[in-house]
């Protein structure tokens, strides 16, 4: 574990795999912590230099009164991946993370040479879902919307399981104030334009039981980017790679070999 401070923030950050491989970079949804990617880095081609970090209020990294821009949090992963030296990377984003991949493209596109837009949107609810939200939030804790988010997050299948418990228990385990603030953050988000002109390779993931970005949301936001490709995976809600780590896993392999950031033969 590693902790890189910003100047605002303390970013705790892990990067994992040989020092020259290709970069790829992992940024996690609202509510969870760098450990999202757990099941599926097992599964990835090898050789990766493989970067993970908590944004701000949540996991180990420090929680800023509410509420963020998300400007602060693109900020904030540039500054990391500077500090890092990072150059051309895969950036994967998931959700809130998708939007950073989206705010970062357009600002850095010497920093990133390819993005994954997974379970994500220009624009993800309005701004009174996301008051009402942050005021549930302020007044009764993240508990007390636990219940709802994970039948957003997870196919009923899914939450028929134990392991339902495990990703309950990080939600609930994330500061109220960072699960405010990054809220703030997407409510005041539409990357409709900017995003609309990226020009580089674009891979789009949904989940087919979804039920806080929809498929039809993803494949509107791919159609942004001329010659990206599109992934529905079944079986799955907003968190795809928990659920079915073995397709993410490939489809992130194939996308990776497809671009030339892996050996076609390890795809």
């Amino acid at each position: 574990m590693q902790i890189f401070d910003t100047g605002d923030v303390q970013l705790h950050y892990r990067v994992e795999g040989p020092e020259d491989g290709a970069p790829v970079v992992f940024a996690n949804s609202l509510g969870t912590d760098m450990r999202l990617w757990d099941p599926i880095l097992p599964l990835l081609a090898p050789g990766l230099r493989i970067i993970r970090f908590d944004k701000r209020g949540h996991g180990l990294s420090s929680c800023p009164p509410a509420p963020y821009s998300m400007g602060s949090l693109i900020t904030d992963t540039e500054r990391l991946l500077d500090h890092l030296q990072v150059r051309n990377c895969v950036f994967v984003g998931l959700s809130i993370g998708g939007m950073i991949a989206q705010g970062l493209a357009v600002k850095r596109l010497d920093m990133i040479r390819a993005v994954v837009l997974s379970n994500t949107a220009t624009k993800i609810g309005n701004r009174d879902i996301w008051a009402e939200r942050i005021a549930a939030v302020e007044q009764g804790g993240i508990e007390s919307l636990a219940d709802a988010v994970m039948e957003r997050w997870f196919s009923a299948q899914f939450r028929a399981t134990p392991e339902l418990a495990l990703w309950r228990n990080m939600l609930t385990r994330q500061p109220d104030a960072g699960y405010a603030g990054c809220s703030a953050a997407i409510s005041h988000s539409d990357f409709m334009t900017p995003t609309s002109g990226l020009r580089l390779p674009a891979l789009g993931i949904a989940g087919s039981e979804d039920g806080s970005t929809p498929p039809d949301l993803v494949r509107e936001l791919m159609d942004l980017i001329p010659a990206s490709k599109f992934k529905l995976i079944r079986r799955a809600g907003h968190l795809p790679c928990v659920e079915q780590p073995q397709e993410y896993a490939e489809v992130l392999n194939e996308f990776l070999a497809n671009v030339g950031h892996i050996p076609k033969a390890q795809s």
